[in-house]
């Protein structure tokens, strides 16, 4: 009988870690992502210090990329970080780069645990933090949030593993799957909170491209303009083969505020290039895959740049290339009650909007009304 109620008191003590270490991991997680958008090329990492149940330091990536999420919070924990468990979304890492390590700073803090969502993937650490926490009698355990951190931490990831951006699309289409009226022109199709939740969307993202067929149509600024978030606006990229986007554009007049890329087939030294580079436009020639800029090649440039979350905008041509070459990892999808008509400009050029609705490449993932709109996530399977 006695060994019976000790086995379910180690039960029970053990239910409730889990589930502790769950709510801590979840808190890390939502600290982490205030940097999103922020802290490139290095990932959004969030990181809670916790002693005898208490949050004794919280800490997230800061601008830039540095400090890191768990210097951070062991700063703000101070001698508290002594005997305490230290809850970090992405594995602590283990090198010398601009900062000293991470694994180290945890280890002189004192820290008696740490709860590590998942192993980083970067060849630098892949482990090795673990490991070396380990072997100063640090205990580590990996796993709580492994879903969710890997969805944070997806631009890292897919920098890391595939050489480019994660890249998430964005389609605003109406109850007829068109994006523009009849002769590629421009019309507003969600209301004011889907809007709202777009330049969130350019917020926390490290870039946003469209094509320069937008570009010229609708002379966009693509920056974040939430009420005191315009430093959270990406950089903006415009494909741009032939380099017609027009000095007096929005978009090249405000080079020197927010950053703008324009890929090319141009080289850089062109006249049309050097009048862009004098307002500070950064032209960057690449490839030219069957007649147009080498797509794959455009998005391993940006992640050689650092850009980790890559969103892209428009337009129907970009949209319909990226989906039939395999290179969207998520679709965001605003839809609207109105229609436009069979003369509008389909979502997608060259393919049906069910080539994202209904394809085995992609799988809804939710679904939320916005104002009058509905958005619907699909993630790549």
């Amino acid at each position: 009988m006695i060994f019976r109620l000790l086995e379910d008191q180690v039960a029970r003590d053990y239910s409730e870690r889990k589930a502790q270490d769950r709510r801590f991991m979840q808190l890390a997680l939502t600290l982490g992502a205030r940097g999103l958008g922020r802290t490139w090329p290095n990932p959004a990492v969030g990181a809670v210090v916790v002693k005898d149940g208490i949050i004794v330091g919280r800490g997230w990536t800061q601008p830039g990329g540095r400090p890191h999420a768990e210097p951070v919070a062991l700063a703000e924990a101070g001698d508290a970080a002594r005997g305490a468990t230290l809850y970090v979304t992405l594995e602590p890492c283990s090198h010398h780069g601009r900062s000293p390590p991470c694994a180290d700073a945890i280890v002189a803090a004192g820290v008696a645990r740490v709860v590590s969502a998942m192993e980083d993937p970067n060849p630098e650490v892949a482990g090795q933090g673990h490991a070396r926490l380990r072997a100063a009698g640090v205990t580590v355990d990996i796993g709580p949030g492994a879903a969710e951190a890997a969805r944070a931490h997806a631009g890292h990831l897919s920098r890391i593993g595939d050489g480019r951006p994660h890249v998430m699309l964005k389609l605003a289409v109406s109850a007829d799957g068109k994006i523009g009226l009849a002769g590629r022109k421009p019309v507003a199709l969600t209301g004011e909170a889907a809007t709202a939740r777009v330049h969130l969307m350019r917020a926390h993202s490290d870039a946003i491209m469209i094509g320069i067929g937008t570009a010229l149509a609708d002379d966009p600024l693509l920056t974040c303009r939430l009420p005191g978030m315009a430093a959270w606006s990406p950089v903006r990229v415009v494909l741009d083969s032939q380099l017609r986007l027009p000095p007096a554009s929005r978009l090249a007049q405000s080079a020197r505020e927010v950053p703008l890329w324009l890929f090319t087939a141009k080289p850089a030294d062109a006249p049309q290039a050097a009048a862009l580079a004098a307002l500070g436009v950064e032209v960057v020639q690449v490839a030219v895959h069957a007649d147009r800029l080498d797509l794959p090649e455009v998005l391993r440039e940006l992640a050689r740049r650092g850009i980790t979350r890559l969103m892209v905008e428009g337009g129907a041509r970009l949209a319909g290339q990226l989906v039939s070459r395999g290179l969207v990892d998520e679709v965001q999808l605003l839809h609207t009650e109105a229609a436009i008509g069979a003369g509008g400009v389909d979502a997608l050029e060259g393919q049906p909007l069910t080539a994202i609705t209904a394809s085995a490449m992609f799988a809804k993932s939710g679904t939320e009304r916005i104002g009058d709109d509905r958005l619907t996530i699909y993630q790549r399977r």
